[in-house]
């Protein structure tokens, strides 16, 4: 089985704790199933937040989907001038099957306007 990164990023609407949960629970479960992983496929993952995102942990969400016994690190993203705000970003390290061009990167709402080069 190979290691395969995926990534994947959602824009919230407000820095809101139940928000935060509920926008970074669906991109997680949207990487899941657009590329028909289990939890146990999961290695790791890296979670990034805009400077203006204070509420929570984005990590938090994973741990209330049930993802708990999965290595998981939050980081605040570059404060750069212009960049979308809200945002939280996902770098997901998977043992999967599937060759690298058809791992599916889950940008969702607002946030695939950073990616639409590999924005499903």
């Amino acid at each position: 089985m190979a290691v395969r990164a995926v990534r994947g990023a959602v824009q919230l609407e407000r820095d809101e704790a139940g928000h935060m949960e509920e926008q970074v629970g669906a991109l997680l479960t949207a990487v899941l199933e657009r590329n028909d992983l289990a939890t146990d496929d999961l290695i790791s993952i890296w979670f990034t937040a805009t400077p203006d995102l204070h509420s929570d942990f984005p990590a938090a969400a994973a741990r209330k989907l049930g993802i708990v016994d999965v290595p998981l690190i939050c980081a605040q993203e570059l404060d750069i001038e212009g960049a979308l705000p809200r945002v939280v970003r996902i770098l997901a390290h998977i043992e999967s099957d599937r060759p690298r061009a058809d791992i599916a990167h889950v940008y969702l709402g607002a946030a695939a306007a950073l990616r639409k080069d590999i924005a499903q």
